[in-house]
């Protein structure tokens, strides 16, 4: 049987982002040799430095040309001497609009007891996954100004929830729980006692799709309630489905309570189409070039890629790699604190492939 060969699509982007991606598709190009499939990457600098440059953040011809890879992998997208908004809806929010990249997956994860926040939770008690509705609700970007600059000035903010996206995020939820075979349990969270017609449809939609799998065990939690959860009792959590906003809340907590944004990984997802995997931490300027950044969140999302092109058993040898480096030889989780450079720890993942 041919080996297989994927084309990606790699954007190093802004600060420490190219510096965790070489470390990246270093595990990657070991992974290769190890399990036997082929890849080629193209590099694009989609960025702030390129928008600095040029005003261009990412245009529909970039989108028609990121369509025919396989997947994308992203370092890190935001700039000092930009203003906040023109990268993150310019290039982040336009990709995963125009790719309709409309799950955000972040598996939350603790591989070390060492670096957990929380006093005697152990791995087993933080494993859970978060699936995110990625391209609706408040990040729509859509609202208005009325009497700007003034003092009766007012500002609307429209969560755009349609029932077909809505239903289409719930079902991989779903179909996640039933794959991950540890409790198939699923908890909804959101704000059904405020937000009334957001949530209103969110529950129904809920309480109508999960007849068609018994298998999985649901329950409900208010997104307040859930941060309170996260941090008393990880454990009672397996999978986990909400909206956009809700979602990036507490997946930034979930990073915390597994150690840290050096560890977090994530994945924007189409499951009929072009998916895109990134650590989560941002672009961490202040680090830039000083070689002290933690690459292992990035390392995760090339393992992330793997297991969402198919290649599973280099996917999870790849993990298998980052926990012995995570428990065995870092001192840290922490940008300057690792006890060793970031080239040395993609090497470390390397000789532990």
């Amino acid at each position: 049987m041919a080996a297989k060969n994927y084309k990606i699509a790699v954007i190093g982007g802004d600060g420490t982002g190219p510096e965790v991606v070489a470390e990246g598709l270093k595990v990657l190009k070991a992974a290769s040799k190890k399990f036997g499939f082929n890849y080629t990457t193209e590099m694009f600098d989609y960025g702030g430095a390129r928008y600095l440059k040029t005003g261009k953040t990412i245009d529909d011809k970039d989108l028609a040309e990121l369509k025919k890879f396989d997947a994308i992998f992203l370092g890190a997208i935001g700039h000092p001497d930009v203003k906040p908004g023109i990268l993150e809806q310019g290039i982040l929010l336009k990709t995963r609009f125009g790719l309709d990249q409309y799950i955000n997956l972040r598996p939350v994860k603790l591989y070390s007891s060492a670096f957990c926040p929380l006093k005697d939770k152990k791995p087993e008690d933080i494993d859970f996954v978060v699936v995110r509705e990625n391209s609706e609700g408040l990040y729509k970007g859509m609202g208005e100004f009325q009497k700007k600059g003034t003092k009766d000035e007012v500002a609307i903010q429209i969560s755009y929830n349609t029932r077909k996206g809505v239903e289409r995020c719930i079902r991989y939820a779903f179909k996640l729980a039933q794959k991950r075979n540890k409790r198939k349990k699923l908890t909804l969270c959101g704000k059904t006692n405020v937000l009334t017609y957001a949530w209103d449809l969110w529950q129904r939609t809920f309480d109508e799709v999960k007849k068609d799998y018994p298998d999985v065990q649901t329950d409900y939690a208010h997104v307040d309630a859930t941060t309170m959860w996260f941090v008393k009792n990880p454990e009672w959590f397996d999978v986990i489905v909400t909206d956009n906003l809700f979602g990036d809340i507490i997946t930034d907590l979930g990073a915390m309570i597994q150690g840290g944004m050096g560890i977090a990984a994530g994945g924007n997802i189409n499951p009929e189409g072009v998916s895109m995997f990134e650590p989560i931490g941002g672009s961490a300027p202040k680090y830039t070039g000083k070689h002290v950044i933690n690459p292992l969140a990035a390392i995760c999302a090339a393992g992330m890629m793997l297991d969402n092109l198919g290649e599973e058993k280099a996917a999870k040898a790849v993990e298998a790699s980052v926990i012995k480096v995570s428990t065995g030889k870092l001192k840290s989780l922490a940008a300057g604190k690792m006890g060793y450079s970031t080239e040395e720890v993609g090497d470390l993942v390397v000789e532990n492939l």
